[in-house]
């Protein structure tokens, strides 16, 4: 059993230190925002994801799982410091540091012994090295210390199994003993190890969310080229997917990627291109055609209903995907703020993501089902993929709608089927179902 410190309650930080005491180590969770430690301390998490309640509850039960705001109470004994603190996006797109730089000051006031410095949090390339200097710099007294990057690739929805069966883990440093003791904590989840210098391991992250990124805005543009052309892209991915060279994975046209990860990395990344005198066209695209995409969502509700002014539009789904509740960049909201710039209303449902929404975007109208939403609406978009929303009657929706039009920004459903009971249907990239400006038959 070994002591470790996790600084931040995020999605990162209460899943990493939940899932440490859940292999029996003694972790204490740190968070300088009282209210949310005060709640933990009480039961109540501050995000929404799947079976992590109940973990957090049975490791607090066992004595594994403690939650403070002081650094002395989580440092004490402290083998392993791990920073798990948001590094949001700056105005340029740069990843704004200054939650880290806390977390490292105060680690190097509180530090009595050594201990194992882990930026778990995703960081520009040669953070851990300016995290070390402000260490060396603050500490009133040198004590021996070690910085380790070991970036953290879980995906909201299913963080804690992407935590305990992990593709690999990546651990960077220029201090071998350090970045072995890590690999020690990570053996129990038998998982190839990646071991690398500090900086190196930094880009890992960044390198594989630019490249996802990338998949699903390749993917989105063939889908626009598709409905010109008459193809279908569901078809498509599924045939390129079965090339061992290209995969199925991140090949699902839709709304776009959005989250706390994908935009705020492809967008450093390329600031720090750019600062270093270079010219990322790649990443420029990828980030343009996301953004596109819920215009273009936006584009097939007005070529259907005309113009907007005063249309009652529902909205399917507010979280930027199934299974959180996270809004951060949520292609949903994305298009609820173009639709009501256009003058529409918006009635909205979503399963867990509502009171998050509401904060974002006050103008919604929150309805407690899908059935509510779409009551005399002029047309409804889904717009996350929740699995509540494959089996809904569909024959209510459309009876209880003023006029039965669906933009499936999802994909969720079957074309034929929809236009067999009298939807004016559109999805993306369905161009040989008639959702192309050639093929419609209308």
């Amino acid at each position: 059993m070994k002591n470790i410190c996790v600084i931040g309650v995020g999605y990162v930080g209460l899943v990493t230190g939940t899932c440490f005491a859940d292999l029996g180590n003694n972790v204490t969770a740190l968070d300088i925002n009282q209210q949310r430690i005060e709640n933990l301390k009480k039961g109540i998490l501050p995000i929404y994801e799947p079976g992590l309640k109940e973990l957090v509850e049975r490791n607090v039960t066992a004595g594994r799982l403690h939650f403070t705001t002081s650094y002395e109470e989580a440092l004490r004994d402290t083998e392993f410091v791990f920073i798990c603190v948001g590094t949001p996006s700056g105005v340029d797109g740069e990843a704004d540091l200054q939650y880290v730089r806390a977390a490292a000051e105060a680690i190097a006031q509180h530090m009595d012994h050594p201990m194992i410095i882990v930026n778990k949090s995703t960081v520009p390339v040669g953070t851990g090295d300016w995290v070390s200097d402000i260490i060396r710099n603050t500490q009133p007294k040198p004590i021996d210390f070690a910085v380790v990057s070991c970036p953290e690739f879980l995906r909201e929805g299913s963080a804690v199994r992407d935590f305990m069966n992990p593709d690999r883990t990546v651990l960077g440093s220029s201090d071998q003993a350090a970045a072995e003791a890590v690999a020690q904590l990570y053996l129990p989840l038998r998982a190839p190890i990646v071991m690398t210098d500090i900086r190196t391991a930094e880009m890992i992250k960044y390198a594989s969310n630019a490249f996802l990124a990338t998949r699903i805005s390749f993917i989105n543009e063939i889908s626009i080229i598709c409905e010109q052309l008459g193809a279908d892209v569901e078809e498509v991915a599924e045939g390129m997917g079965f090339d061992k060279r290209i995969g199925h994975h991140f090949l699902r046209a839709g709304v776009g990627y959005g989250g706390s990860c994908f935009p705020k990395d492809v967008r450093a990344l390329t600031y720090m291109a750019e600062t270093h005198g270079m010219h990322p066209q790649l990443l420029r695209a990828v980030t343009e055609i996301n953004n596109f995409q819920r215009k273009h969502v936006a584009l097939k509700l007005r070529d259907l209903l005309g113009d907007l002014q005063g249309k009652t539009i529902a909205i399917l789904g507010l979280a930027f995907k199934e299974n959180t509740d996270d809004i951060r960049e949520s292609p949903a909201l994305a298009v609820a703020q173009i639709l009501l710039e256009q003058g529409a209303t918006i009635r909205a449902y979503d399963p867990v993501a509502m009171e998050n929404a509401a904060r974002e975007v006050p103008e919604l109208v929150l309805c407690q089902s899908p059935y509510e939403a779409v009551a005399g609406a002029d047309a409804v978009a889904v717009l996350t993929p929740w699995n509540e929303f494959k089996n809904l009657d569909m024959e209510r929706i459309r009876d209880s709608m003023k006029t039965p039009i669906m933009v499936d920004g999802r994909n969720m459903y079957n074309p034929s089927e929809m236009r067999e009971m009298g939807f004016r249907y559109r999805a993306v990239g369905r161009g040989c179902n008639g959702d192309g400006v050639d093929f419609n038959g209308e």
